[in-house]
């Protein structure tokens, strides 16, 4: 570089910068060379940049990270385009959520993750055919059957991708792993134990129940629809946490909201974020059936968190930090000097919006999160528009 040469590709200019693992919150400019964040600092002259971006008034954060979608679009029935959602959503990195199996993963890494601008990431399912039959009016369980559960197959796909593969995905509940149940799960922990890897689990209705699941669970595990409704809610019904969760949160379990079409409830969230049991992880869950409402994508999941009385850097916290170390990457889910240029541009808007649960349930947030554009490793994208909102806004007769 010569003297005249700029110093920095990119200048992001005046935004709130909000880095909960860096503890910054405040008015600074962020400075991204060679994909990579170059300098975070209150002022940076703009001479020093080939390209400056005036962000100011809005929320600057690392690249969101959606820890559990369903990707696998065109092949499965319920999975959307990765790179759409994204731009709606300002998330950098989707995870997706066990939609394929070894049998079949060779598929989603070619015709997906390596045709998408967003980093797509993945847990492997234990059972070989991934997750084959789920719309809206025809569901089977892929866990119901042994004889798809291979632990040997599950390993050996996973090695063979392990720069994409973050784990072993297993669902679990009376509609996807029936009568085998609990076995499903073992077989995704050993798998899991072999690669060195956590698992992620999905709770339904019962059986098994909450604690049957939780105590099988490693520290580093993730269990996701943690604020599911009734049955197999996170409380009681007297709105008490209970002690399963209490105690696998202690072993260093991690609790992941999920979203999805059926997973949230606000009488679930609302009872354990009043006792102090606050999730680890937000994720949308997002998949053809959920894309449309009730979850829509992970700023909208993130809204009804706010909407429920978790703080906006605490939300933030559970979509850049929290996730990026639940997956142990150290080079996302922040902006110091060297990490890899994911950043995400929020407005945060007054709005009387109607949020609604997975039971129908409404309560009305003071505020919402809107996408205004990300930088990908150091190349700017634009916002996608979110139409859906208006048509939202006209149905529940609110307002902005």
């Amino acid at each position: 570089m010569n003297a005249s040469s700029p110093r920095y590709d990119l200048l992001l200019k005046g935004g709130r910068v909000v880095d909960p693992r860096n503890r910054v919150d405040g008015t600074r400019d962020v400075a991204i060379r060679d994909g990579l964040i170059a300098a975070v600092t209150e002022t940076i002259e703009p001479a020093l940049a080939t390209k400056v971006q005036d962000v100011s008034g809005l929320l600057v954060v690392p690249g969101l990270i959606d820890l559990h979608t369903h990707l696998y679009h065109a092949v499965t029935t319920y999975g959307v385009e990765p790179d759409p959602i994204a731009r709606r959503s300002a998330v950098t990195t989707m995870v997706d959520a066990g939609s394929a199996g070894a049998g079949n993963f060779a598929g989603f890494r070619t015709f997906v993750a390596d045709r998408a601008q967003c980093r797509v990431l993945a847990y492997l399912n234990i059972s070989y055919p991934g997750i084959f039959a789920f719309d809206r009016d025809f569901m089977f369980g892929e866990a119901r059957v042994e004889g798809l559960l291979s632990i040997d197959r599950c390993v050996a796909v996973a090695q063979r991708h392990r720069d994409l593969v973050v784990g072993v995905k297993v669902r679990l509940g009376g509609g996807t792993s029936g009568d085998i149940g609990l076995l499903a799960l073992d077989r995704a922990v050993a798998a899991a134990e072999r690669l060195g890897l956590p698992v992620m689990t999905h709770i339904g209705k019962p059986p098994p129940s909450y604690a049957e699941i939780l105590a099988r669970l490693r520290p580093g595990d993730v269990l996701t629809h943690c604020f599911r409704p009734a049955p197999n809610a996170p409380v009681d019904a007297q709105g008490a946490v209970l002690p399963a969760l209490v105690a696998a949160r202690r072993r260093g379990v991690l609790f992941d909201i999920g979203h999805g079409m059926g997973a949230f409830g606000f009488a679930s969230a609302e009872a354990a974020l009043a006792a102090g049991f606050v999730p680890d992880i937000i994720s949308s869950d997002v998949h053809l059936l959920s894309v449309e409402g009730p979850a829509f994508d992970l700023l909208h999941t993130m809204s009804k968190l706010v909407a429920c009385g978790l703080a906006l850097e605490e939300a933030v916290a559970k979509v850049t930090d929290a996730p990026a170390r639940a997956l142990g990457r150290s080079d996302i889910g922040h902006l110091a000097p060297g990490a890899v240029a994911d950043v995400s541009f929020i407005d945060l808007v007054d709005a009387r919006f109607p949020f609604v649960d997975v039971a129908g349930v409404r309560r009305e947030g003071a505020v919402l999160l809107r996408p205004r554009g990300l930088v990908r490793a150091g190349i700017s994208i634009a916002a996608d528009p979110r139409p859906w909102e208006a048509a939202y806004y006209r149905e529940r007769g609110s307002s902005q």
